[in-house]
């Protein structure tokens, strides 16, 4: 049942966009995600017009309580930090990064914001570029390339200072799995104005 309300509602987000209606969304969401983690607290704000299905499905993954105890399984110093990986609750690492086989996509939502430091941006499989889910990464640096890529759905601003912490943190050799993750202890939503509002 819940799968098909979802559907429903990303049906009806989706009807929007095509007869224009994505125009009377408000560019920021009235409402910001905000990840309490072993390390401290990261707080995202998010562009409801420019990605509109994964901020309705962020915010709903983050009502359920999903990204509670999923952890930062994937990190590049001064490049990026990954996380939102259901498999990354298990400490079998072999299977972190790989999501779940029955998890709900997401079509591309490409838009003109830029990836920047701060920003946030869905992951995926590959190149299919309708293939997001619930695996996020937030850039500490400015990576043209991936413009046109990948779904720009929020930046981050609070807790920028906890991302470099992260990013910066032991690697396993080899790889990019840090050697301790540093886990999200729970994510909710809260008012955006209860947050400064971002110089970038």
């Amino acid at each position: 049942m819940k799968r098909v309300l979802y559907i429903l509602v990303l049906a009806l987000l989706t009807a929007c966009q095509t007869d224009g209606g994505k125009s009377n969304l408000p560019e920021i969401d009235p409402e910001v995600i905000v990840l309490e983690t072993d390390m401290g607290k990261i707080v995202i704000e998010l562009f409801t017009r420019d990605a509109p299905l994964h901020v309705e499905a962020f915010k709903k993954m983050t009502r359920e309580g999903f990204f509670n105890g999923t952890g930062f399984h994937r990190i590049i110093p001064g490049v990026i930090i990954q996380g939102g990986d259901p498999n990354s609750k298990s400490e079998n690492r072999a299977f972190w990064g790989m999501g779940l086989p029955d998890q709900p996509t997401l079509p591309a939502e490409f838009n003109s914001r830029k990836h920047v430091r701060g920003i946030v941006s869905a992951a995926r499989r590959g190149d299919d570029i309708h293939s997001a889910t619930s695996q996020f990464f937030i850039c500490e640096t400015t990576k043209p390339e991936w413009d046109g890529q990948y779904s720009i759905f929020g930046r981050v601003i609070e807790g920028m200072n906890i991302v470099d912490i992260i990013s910066n943190a032991p690697r396993r050799e080899g790889t990019e799995q840090p050697e301790q993750i540093v886990r999200i202890t729970r994510a909710f939503l809260d008012k955006r104005q209860s947050y400064p509002t971002s110089t970038q």
